[in-house]
């Protein structure tokens, strides 16, 4: 067996043993839909809020488990997901949907934040695969039209970043307390184009395709440092770049969504762009790399957190593998591998099932961290799962 096909048959466990895990331990059998919070022992908090984020993304997470494998049991959580998510989260009053719940269903945070509506968009189009149910895709189309009607900014291009209920400009627009209160962030805009691309493969709309190719143009001419092709990650209204913070996940993540996005929309130009930004965008990420295989997290000013979340770690194994796959450069490979073994060693908890938040430097637990969470949810590392054994399946085929 060679090395691609013994990391094929990992992976294909792996994503089993995670959708396992959120199957058997997140659904709320009380008040619908899931648990806002599991810690790392495998503790459920049931009065924990829950999270728009957190919600769609396991809407798209068994969504894409059931288009890939058929299994039913897979079906039924995208449906719970879904039902959960037009009850509670879709506000039937000024559209979009609310930010956070309480763990009854009752808005928490009504605001409108576009990070949210976007994952919204991914998990309903994903979701209109397995089902074709016109309601579906017309909720996520509905979506679509708000977020261009109210987001975006037709002077500068891209999209603002956050809104009140009624679609009312806000002070903070941050998505955490981490966030600076900037009007544009490379991570609201990577979401939006991972959500429009997986919305173009069932809807091929003219002015959808249009407004994906204008976030590819934002990322190569705004986002993308043409130096040190790192992201900047957060800009005023005019693109002016608000700060030096490297993101090496964000980086890699980018690496592989744009070229996705570029092919999706099967737009020649923009394909050979991205697949030269591909390259240069995971040899700068790969600064982030440590000895030990893992990513690191990120970087200001020439101080580095060396703490390893689990969320680089999936998007290094996807990102690294699509440059080998544009490059045929081993070198590529061996990065994916050696994260993904950098997993097993250390992220991957095989006692108690799914991943650690992360280990700091000296590859101790970071202990107070979710296992589930409003953040912490099963979409990074089965989209990694699922994203590499699709690519690696045809890489077999191509060597035998």
């Amino acid at each position: 067996m060679n090395l691609l096909e013994e990391y094929k048959n990992d992976l294909v466990r792996e994503v089993e043993d995670i959708l396992a895990y959120w199957i058997r331990y997140s659904p709320d059998p009380v008040h619908g839909g899931f648990y806002g919070k599991i810690d790392n022992h495998n503790r459920v908090y049931p009065e924990s809020p829950k999270g728009a984020v957190l919600n769609c993304r396991i809407l798209w997470t068994f969504s894409a488990a059931f288009n890939r494998s058929q299994q039913s049991k897979y079906l039924t959580m995208a449906t719970s997901a879904y039902e959960y998510i037009v009850d509670h989260f879709v506000d039937k009053k000024f559209g979009g949907v609310y930010w956070s719940l309480d763990h009854l269903g009752r808005p928490l945070s009504d605001r409108k934040q576009i990070y949210g509506l976007a994952f919204c968009i991914y998990g309903l189009s994903e979701y209109y695969k397995c089902v074709k149910k016109q309601p579906v895709l017309e909720l996520a189309i509905q979506l679509f039209r708000l977020i261009e009607l109210y987001a975006y900014d037709p002077k500068q291009k891209g999209y603002y970043e956050a809104f009140s209920r009624d679609w009312k400009s806000l002070d903070d627009l941050r998505l955490s307390d981490k966030d600076v209160n900037e009007h544009k962030t490379t991570n609201t805009h990577l979401h939006i184009l991972e959500a429009y691309t997986c919305l173009y493969t069932v809807w091929r709309n003219a002015g959808l395709r249009s407004q994906i190719e204008k976030l590819l143009e934002v990322f190569a001419h705004h986002i993308v440092d043409d130096r040190t092709h790192h992201l900047q990650l957060f800009f005023d209204e005019d693109w002016n770049s608000k700060s030096d913070l490297v993101s090496y996940g964000h980086d890699i993540e980018a690496a592989w969504l744009l070229l996705l996005a570029a092919e999706t929309i099967r737009h020649p130009g923009w394909t050979m762009t991205m697949k030269s930004l591909a390259m240069k965008i995971a040899d700068a990420a790969a600064e982030g790399l440590d000895e030990d295989g893992g990513m690191k997290y990120e970087s200001e000013n020439g101080i580095t957190i060396a703490d390893k979340h689990w969320w680089p770690q999936a998007e290094a194994m996807i990102g690294f593998f699509n440059a080998y796959e544009v490059s045929q450069e081993e070198r590529y490979l061996k990065k994916s591998l050696r994260c993904w073994q950098f997993v097993n060693q250390y992220i991957k908890d095989s006692r108690n099932g799914e991943w650690h938040w992360g280990v700091h430097a000296d590859h101790s637990l970071m202990e107070h961290d979710d296992k589930a969470g409003f953040w912490k949810c099963p979409y990074h590392n089965t989209r990694a799962c699922l994203e590499l054994i699709h690519r690696i399946a045809p890489e077999l085929a191509i060597r035998d």
